[in-house]
């Protein structure tokens, strides 16, 4: 009995307050380009987000390994120590110790030192850190690839409200010419030269295109959230596009001269590539291992009893390594070179992708273009034949059921000219995504 009463007066409330929400004065609606749409896309996608902190944390991997292999390690140390041995610990005990304490001490004294490495020769050291420079160029090339996945999918939805403002556009002109013919089929009943049924079917046709156009409208609207969702935007921001859905034809360019393009800037290619550089080296490491390592090793201070009374000590030492054996050396080996298999086998799979993307690509570009072109031409004659219908009608010489059927074939001809053209704009997409061109996608 709470809840029904509580939706009662939540509704009466709404009732009340939609007058003065409908009263207020709406905002000026965003206009949005394409290319801020992608920038948007790209400072809000997590998962280009994501990406880039996977590359900050492959240069903070090289910088340590960069140290170890070039930089000296310094330490400063500082210590006061109070010291109380037991002889008997130390063996100092029988006849000829009879005379000594069972303890010494306690006594003291103070330390305060530099200790400082360098690493001269260490070829295994020095390999792994140029392999995490591989790693942190493929890692920066992972990012690209991801930015033109965001970049390709802001583009579509783009596209998408592109088009259902075309199909708002088209909707609408519908609208216009079916409440025209309303008005030409009332005056002519009126002046007796048509019957009811040609009015009656007038306003038919005119409930039918004003509910398609709520239907757009309503699409449209749905894009626009969509589209603010994957911006990082609000959706209850007022968006409107201000690039309109257009047809702008592209030459023909052969894929034999496409395809070695595609190779030497798809970022997936590169990253691989950098990926088989960085085995190559982590294997050149791996046999590095047995190699001898060669460090210098210093240390200088002030040591004393007292507080007053330091005296200067320090030494100087050269140290060379050898490794003679470590069973795990093979199976690191092992683990690289099937890596390394791996990723030549992958690098063969995505040569042959690349090149059928491309392809792909045109084929979809010329169809598109095609479709276009039949498409314009099928929407002109649609257009001719609504208007000669119309003057038919308006003559006398038939009744509008000619017109109605020539509105209709207008609004197949305007859809099909609206998907030749979406589709032309979204091969032009997967044409630059091919190409890793994403760039020019929002300009």
């Amino acid at each position: 009995m709470k809840r029904n009463f509580r939706t009662i007066v939540m509704l009466s409330l709404a009732g009340l307050l939609s007058p003065a929400i409908g009263a207020a004065q709406s905002p000026a609606p965003y206009r949005l380009t394409l290319r801020e749409a992608v920038q948007r896309g790209l400072e809000h996608n997590v998962n280009v987000l994501v990406a880039y902190t996977q590359v900050e944390e492959g240069e903070g991997t090289s910088a340590r390994l960069k140290s170890l292999a070039l930089y000296p390690h310094v330490q400063g140390q500082i210590y006061s120590n109070l010291t109380k041995l037991s002889l008997d610990q130390f063996g100092l005990t029988g006849i000829a110790t009879v005379a000594l304490p069972q303890t010494t001490g306690p006594f003291s004294n103070y330390d305060a030192h530099f200790v400082a490495e360098q690493s001269v020769i260490n070829l295994q050291t020095y390999r792994e850190w140029k392999a995490s420079q591989r790693a942190v160029e493929a890692g920066k090339l992972d990012y690209q690839g991801e930015c033109d996945l965001v970049i390709l999918a802001v583009a579509d939805l783009y596209l998408k409200g592109q088009s259902d403002a075309s199909r708002i556009d088209a909707a609408q002109s519908r609208v216009t010419e079916s409440d025209a013919l309303y008005k030409l089929a009332k005056d002519k009943h009126d002046a007796g030269t048509a019957t009811g049924v040609d009015v009656l079917r007038a306003q038919v046709q005119l409930a039918n295109d004003k509910q398609a156009l709520l239907v757009a409208q309503n699409q449209y609207k749905q894009s626009l959230l969509a589209l603010a969702r994957n911006l990082g935007m609000s959706p209850a921001t007022p968006l409107e596009l201000a690039d309109p859905l257009r047809y702008v034809p592209l030459p023909d360019y052969p894929p034999e001269a496409l395809v070695p393009m595609a190779l030497l800037a798809r970022p997936d290619y590169l990253a691989l590539a950098s990926q088989r550089q960085s085995v190559v080296l982590q294997q050149r490491a791996n046999r590095a291992r047995y190699y001898p390592k060669f460090s210098v090793f210093g240390s200088y201070g002030e040591l004393a009893r007292d507080p007053g009374d330091f005296h200067s000590i320090g030494i100087v030492q050269g140290q060379i390594d050898f490794t003679l054996f470590e069973r795990d050396v093979s199976g690191e080996a092992q683990e690289l070179a099937s890596k390394l298999k791996r990723v030549d086998y992958q690098i063969a799979d995505l040569r042959r992708g690349i090149e059928e993307d491309v392809r792909e690509a045109l084929l979809n570009l010329q169809s598109a273009a095609e479709q276009v072109s039949v498409a314009q031409e099928g929407q002109d004659l649609a257009r001719r034949e609504l208007e000669l219908t119309q003057d038919r009608f308006q003559s006398g010489a038939t009744n509008n059921v000619e017109v109605v059927t020539a509105q209709d074939q207008l609004a197949r001809a305007q859809e099909n000219y609206i998907l030749a053209v979406s589709s032309h704009v979204g091969a032009k997409f997967l044409l630059a995504a091919a190409l890793a061109d994403t760039k020019d996608i929002g300009q």
